[in-house]
């Protein structure tokens, strides 16, 4: 286990490294694609460095807003409470906000940028469907998450990808409506602008699906890490496997979930097509491993 844990950290910060080179080299692209010269990367970098501020500080109370979630009153949620407290004596955690989010679908998530300034949010689903120990293992996964400072890699991840989606929608724009103009009066007939500015729709064109693909490989090392992470915090590995087994047994989804915020929640919010033939393809991007698989992990343990 341990083993894991420490090969799931590696590969983490490995992707980490390839979004930021993924981010560079769509800057370098966009500039190229219409000579805009040093102030082209200039802008482009002082907007990557605004959203990555706003995202930073900002990012737990965004989420929490799309997902609906409310403060989770002390008093009509004390079981809620009470298992918080005592884990995060056991983990030796600050108490994050509490958030409740009304929704009939068993699921949870934690956010925030450190252990100081995370939340965590259950749907009332979660605290209808699941009993003590089950709950408390759920708990305690996404406890793992804001100790493992998951809940910074997520908004890393998010932040990457949106500043990706965003370069690469407005050049491919530019470039449709006309944008490359400058590009081909720089080139002329040079043969090697030409090619660069090939070269720099096709990443533009494929930049996004590289940091989905990215961003979906994290979270799903990130959810193993968490799964052990969390047994180890409860020492108890069926509460949490038999909260996995209603999960996977659930077919509700989380109505307020978007894609942007899927890969926060224990288990995927959305709609899945597992009978689908492209179902091969389409889990390349899913945000979290198999129910099973994960269930599996936790009967080795």
């Amino acid at each position: 286990m341990y083993e894991q844990i420490a090969r799931n950290k590696r590969r983490t910060f490995l992707i980490l490294f390839f979004f930021v080179g993924l981010v560079m080299a769509v800057v370098v692209a966009f500039n190229l694609l219409f000579n805009w010269g040093p102030v082209g990367f200039v802008v482009a970098f002082v907007v990557a460095g605004g959203l990555a501020f706003f995202s930073y500080f900002k990012s737990d109370k965004i989420a929490l807003r799309a997902s609906r979630a409310q403060p989770a009153d002390e008093n009509e949620y004390r079981r809620y409470h009470n298992l918080v407290e005592g884990l995060v004596i056991a983990a030796g955690l600050p108490k994050p906000r509490l958030y409740v989010v009304d929704d009939p679908a068993p699921n949870a998530f934690a956010t925030g940028r450190n252990p100081k300034h995370a939340a965590l949010a259950v749907t009332t689903g979660l605290l209808n469907k699941m009993n003590r120990v089950e709950l408390e293992g759920v708990i305690a996964h996404e406890l793992a998450h804001v100790k493992n400072y998951d809940i910074l890699v997520t908004t890393i991840a998010v932040l990457a990808v949106g500043v990706i989606a965003l370069l690469a929608d407005v050049g491919l724009r530019f470039a449709f409506w006309g944008g490359m103009r400058g590009r081909r009066d720089h080139a002329g007939d040079n043969g090697i602008g030409a090619l660069l500015a090939i070269l720099s729709l096709a990443l533009l064109v494929l930049a996004p699906l590289i940091g989905y693909f990215m961003q979906a490989a994290m979270s799903r090392n990130r959810e193993f890490l968490a799964d052990a992470s969390g047994v180890q915090l409860t020492r108890y590995p069926p509460g949490l496997m038999s909260a996995l087994e209603k999960l996977r047994d659930d077919q509700a989804v989380v109505h307020y979930a978007t894609k942007a915020t899927a890969q926060m929640w224990i288990e995927q919010p959305l709609e899945t097509h597992v009978d689908n033939r492209s179902s091969r393809i389409n889990r390349l991007f899913d945000t979290h491993p198999p129910l099973e698989e994960r269930i599996q992990r936790l009967k080795e343990m």
